[in-house]
């Protein structure tokens, strides 16, 4: 076998099913997950441990040869000691190595898991717990749980030599023996009343960086804005007081755990004194010889190690169970109640169906919903693409209907390849025009069509003027983070033809055209309609332009179908209807249940 074990290549194919019933199920399913290299860094460690504890047994026989005039006992423990020394040296590297590798491991599994409960969850995961908690979770909190995680192998290691050296000890010289039995626990447990404090002080400070890390992300994704009304003042001073609050936590936090370090070193210090002490006694009255003094002294001492480790397994126990509650609390999170088990047949050509609102979206239809109240209607077309999470509290409700299939109970990748829901604020992820486009499509709608039917032609050229490095060519101009380099406007066209692109069987667009003036928002209309022409799409809008383009026009009132039609048929027979779409001073602003 050689000495470096073999690695798993990272990421990980498969992240496996946690155990998420506690933080401390969560974090004994992580040890479990990675057992060979447990085992590998414990028995590394008793090889490095092992060899320095024995340490001063070799020396105390030396020294004891030196007394008796034993030249030869002198050399053959000076090669005792270097063979020590050369093993203990080995275990040193192989531990640091299988014991970085643990903690690697352990982090990207977690990191793994709520990337994979991100992606899962998509835009409604912000719905059920706030954007800097998640990011806390995937950043902080799972180098605390790796930590944790490699920590236990060297805490079992430390366990098995204490028992070795105290049984050692005990043969030699009873009492001490026991002292050293009994005082290394007692001493270790001397730690574990500031644990309680530590955690809570620890705790409140991860809550108010998650605020914090919130509060920042929001500020950087409305910057343009705030620059625009002249707030950044107002959100630099909030976020301002946010960062005080955490460094006040923070400080509070670590001098309690200063306190605990302070602890770890000056106990230990008297037990040794005290052990030397009484050994010291014994040789003095002849009862103990001078090299075994020695050797009970640098065994005693050598047991600062151990303690140190479990000083420190306490101080990660601490935090790693907070860092495991909130990994866990963000695992925990789920769409349905459902089991999703069924299969959907030709949904191109099934009609779309909510239970709720009774709104149907035929099939092979553009359908446009007319609602006054945008909350209600992002939250229903979020709602038509299945698998939605419940926020907290909230009941479950019926699941929407794809040809008569519930598509809360169709898997997931299922459910999004039928039916693609458009974000009113979609991302734009950095990289080339071509890598944004490169998505899962049916291959009936080129990028260029996609393009040109979204209208992206003066797009094209703002992204090739701030690409010098294209060489004209807009598919390999780069697109800046979120796109920030783009207007609203341009980012809103871009993610349209993305849409566009994949070519969904259902497609749902809630305010495609929001950022974009009458004249585009017109030409748009008329791309959309074309390109669309026997698929099933549903548009949220209350653009005169976009609602002549639908085939077929619902209003929603309180939630619920009150009429439908043609757009030109509903504004000469529809006052609600048409209050809602001119925006007059009557128009009605239907307030929908949470959907």
């Amino acid at each position: 076998m050689p000495l470096a074990p073999l690695l798993t290549p990272l990421p990980l194919a498969d992240p496996g099913r946690p155990d998420l019933s506690s933080p401390m199920a969560f974090l004994r399913w992580l040890q479990r997950a990675q057992r060979r290299g447990q085992v590998l860094a414990t028995c590394w460690a008793l090889v490095e441990m092992g060899s320095q504890a024995a340490m001063p047994v070799v020396l105390g026989r030396g020294v004891q040869a030196a007394v008796d005039g034993d030249a030869a006992g002198i050399w053959r423990v000076g090669a005792l000691a270097l063979l020590l020394s050369v093993t203990a040296s080995i275990g040193t590297v192989l531990l640091h190595r299988q014991a970085v590798w643990n903690w690697i491991h352990g982090a990207c599994q977690v990191r793994q898991l709520v990337a994979g409960q991100a992606s899962h969850l998509g835009a409604g995961l912000s719905r059920r717990i706030a954007t800097g908690e998640v990011v806390a979770v995937g950043s902080g909190d799972v180098e605390r749980i790796g930590w944790y995680v490699e920590l236990v192998a060297r805490v079992r290691a430390a366990v098995i030599v204490w028992l070795v050296v105290s049984s050692a000890v005990l043969v030699v010289e009873p009492v001490l023996g026991i002292g050293v039995l009994l005082g290394v626990p007692v001493l270790a447990a001397s730690v574990w009343p500031l644990i309680g404090p530590f955690e809570r002080r620890y705790e409140k400070q991860r809550a108010l960086g998650g605020k914090a890390t919130e509060l920042a992300a929001d500020t950087v994704a409305g910057l343009r804005v705030l620059r625009g009304i002249g707030g950044e003042e107002l959100f630099l001073e909030r976020y301002r007081a946010a960062s005080q609050k955490v460094r006040a936590a923070a400080v509070r936090s670590a001098r309690l755990w200063s306190l605990m370090q302070a602890q770890q070193i000056l106990l230990p210090g008297l037990f040794v004194v005290a052990v030397t002490w009484y050994g010291a006694r014994l040789a003095a009255s002849g009862e103990l010889a001078v090299g075994t003094l020695i050797a009970v002294y640098g065994a005693t001492a050598f047991l600062a190690s151990p303690l140190r480790i479990l000083g420190e397994a306490a101080h990660a126990w601490s935090v790693a169970r907070v860092s495991a509650g909130r990994a866990v609390r963000v695992l925990s999170l789920s769409r349905t109640s459902g089991v999703a088990g069924a299969a959907l047949a030709r949904p191109g050509k099934s009609d779309l169906y909510d239970p709720r609102t009774g709104l149907t979206v035929r099939a092979g239809e553009i359908t446009a919903v007319v609602c006054g109240d945008p909350d209600f209607a992002g939250a229903l077309a979020e709602r038509l693409g299945g698998h939605v999470p419940l926020a907290e509290g909230e009941a479950e409700q019926p699941s929407v209907r794809l040809g008569g299939t519930d598509l809360d109970a169709v898997p997931l990748a299922e459910a999004r390849a039928a039916v693609l829901v458009h974000d009113k604020d979609p991302v734009l992820l950095s990289g080339t025009l071509a890598e944004l486009l490169d998505i899962p499509s049916s291959g009936r709608v080129s990028a260029a069509e996609a393009l040109a039917a979204a209208r992206s032609e003066d797009v094209l050229e703002a992204l090739t003027d701030g690409s010098p490095d294209c060489g004209g060519d807009p598919m390999r101009a780069r697109i800046t983070e979120r796109g920030r380099s783009l207007s609203g406007g341009q980012r809103q066209r871009l993610a349209l033809a993305r849409a566009l692109l994949a070519d969904p069987p259902v497609l749902v667009l809630d305010e495609p055209t929001s950022a974009v003036d009458a004249h585009t928002e017109s030409r748009i209309a008329t791309g959309l309609r074309a390109t669309r022409a026997g698929r099933t799409t549903v548009v949220f809008a209350t653009s005169p332009l976009l609602l002549d383009q639908a085939d077929r026009v619902v209003l929603l009132r309180d939630g619920r179908v009150a009429a439908a039609g043609r757009h030109r048929e509903l504004m000469r027979t529809e006052p609600a209807y048409r209050a809602v779409v001119i925006r007059g001073e009557d128009a009605v602003q239907p307030v929908g249940e949470a959907v």
